[in-house]
């Protein structure tokens, strides 16, 4: 099995991580949450040699999922993920494109598959495990592969802050107890992708973040 390693490619106005998980002996990979600017995305496969087998979604709001039905069709490849509760959400990305003044090209997503608590995702020989964390919102989840003590958290923690509530579907207390109850006990040694800004490692997050402290 070949070293897991992971590209960042800055999406859109609101500047979202769209990142390209991969092998960096075979070169399989997946893309998660292209919220847009897919030729962008292209590029990036094409640039470092990438083919990317799949789409994972965290969540289903519109910088994470914007682009996610133009690159599987550009790619012939299948969306998975969130989990389903954010199917209303992802059916109504063109309003929330309206909402936010969004002018570039947004559909709405419709994932081949959606997915659970406790389930796993993989490409290659790398093994990711599923955790649902609402909060930010209702059918977020995070990626973890154990392994490499690797998480992509989406918009549920942020290196010093943790995702907005104030959205709808947005709770807070729930999205604390993401954090805390699911994610922090994965261990300080855990590093992590955020959907904004840089990452960071758990035990950092818990020591000084103060929305844990």
């Amino acid at each position: 099995m070949g070293q897991l390693n992971a590209g960042i490619v800055p999406v859109t106005a609101f500047q979202q991580n769209c990142t390209i998980l991969f092998d960096m002996d075979d070169r399989q990979g997946v893309v998660v949450d292209p919220g847009g600017d897919v030729d962008k995305v292209l590029a990036a496969l094409k640039d470092n040699a990438i083919d990317a087998g799949a789409i994972w979604i965290t969540h289903g709001h519109i910088d994470h999922a914007g682009g996610a039905m133009e690159l599987k069709e550009a790619l012939g490849i299948e969306i998975i993920g969130p989990h389903e509760a954010d199917r209303p959400l992802l059916a109504n990305l063109e309003n929330q494109a309206k909402l936010y003044g969004v002018t570039d090209p947004v559909r709405n997503c419709v994932p081949d598959r959606f997915l659970s608590e406790g389930e796993t995702v993989s490409f290659g020989q790398h093994t990711f495990e599923v955790f649902h964390c609402p909060g930010h919102a209702p059918g977020h989840v995070v990626y973890y592969n154990r392994a490499a003590k690797f998480a992509h958290v989406g918009d549920v923690l942020f290196r010093g802050s943790v995702g907005r509530t104030d959205l709808p579907g947005g709770d807070h207390a729930a999205l604390i107890a993401s954090i805390k109850d699911k994610l922090l006990p994965l261990g300080d040694d855990v590093g992590f992708i955020c959907g904004h800004g840089p990452g960071g490692r758990f035990g950092e997050e818990r020591r000084t973040n103060p929305f844990l402290i």
